[in-house]
């Protein structure tokens, strides 16, 4: 993973980019379609990141653990000297998985990631990273991820999307969590996402951020987590990043069922400001 960050970082130096190889010279998403096979779980990474995102150890494959396994996928792709943006400080704004049945640590997979077309934003451009894993030759993870390159920071805060509303307070449960200032690195070692942005203060002031934020993909995973209990074998679970969350910080989970439907938030306990937005449905 360390080459691959390296070569992402590349793209920041002044004048890389017209270098071939190097990410950022702009232009359109390239057509790429990035694979990989036989992907084995490392059972000592895997219960790493169980710990530092509360899943209980020894159960079935948590339903976001295979974007960990894509990671690697999806940097090669926006490392690729074809890829229009750089990717160190891109912000991954929304996050979408279909889990179509329970996975077993012991599975092996096939991954396969691509990306989809730059789109207008208010804060500058979108694209998605499509990712799909298999199991012999059954469709069994699909992942879509939203990722923002930042242009215009001063742009107004978004409202929230109807379908990520937050739950009803008054019959909604509430759960506060405590995140410790060095949340990032330690879910960057369990992940391999060693972005800048959530390792320390002074890294991610080089990318527009005050103190180090948590890593969106944490924060859903902490949410799954929470819910597995009452999590259904097959089911799609989406969430709308807001705010990020400043480390150290203490935010509020909540979540409430209707009609079949979980309705889930993070807010910062204290202020109530808006960290993620979430719904989770069987299939």
């Amino acid at each position: 993973m360390l080459p691959l960050f390296a070569r992402a970082g590349a793209a920041l130096v002044p004048g890389a980019s017209r270098l071939p190889f190097i990410a950022g010279g702009g232009g359109d998403i390239p057509d790429l379609t990035f694979r990989l096979s036989d992907v084995a779980v490392d059972p000592e990474r895997l219960e790493a990141y169980e710990r530092v995102s509360g899943f209980a150890t020894g159960g079935p494959l948590p339903a976001s653990y295979p974007h960990i396994l894509a990671f690697p996928l999806h940097l090669a792709l926006m490392s690729d000297g074809s890829f229009p943006v750089p990717a160190l400080g891109l912000v991954h704004i929304a996050n979408r998985i279909v889990q179509h049945r329970p996975l077993a640590a012991s599975e092996r997979l096939s991954l396969r990631v691509w990306a989809t077309a730059l789109e207008p934003h208010p804060r500058g451009r979108k694209f998605s990273i499509r990712t799909e894993a298999r199991s012999a030759d059954e469709l069994v993870w699909e992942e879509v991820s939203t990722i923002l390159r930042r242009e215009q920071p001063s742009a107004p805060e978004l409202p929230p999307p109807p379908s990520a509303s937050p739950p009803p307070a008054a019959i909604a449960t509430n759960t506060q969590w405590r995140l410790d200032g060095d949340l990032g690195r330690r879910y960057a070692r369990a992940s391999g996402d060693l972005n800048p942005i959530h390792l320390h203060p002074l890294s991610a002031r080089l990318f527009g951020f005050p103190s180090a934020i948590a890593h969106g993909m944490w924060t859903k995973a902490r949410c799954l987590a929470a819910l597995a209990p009452a999590l259904p074998r097959a089911f799609s679970v989406d969430a709308e990043f807001r705010k990020p969350i400043r480390l150290p910080a203490t935010v509020a989970f909540t979540h409430a069922e209707d009609a079949g439907t979980t309705r889930f938030a993070v807010r910062d306990a204290a202020r109530g400001t808006p960290h993620l937005d979430g719904v989770l449905s069987p299939r």
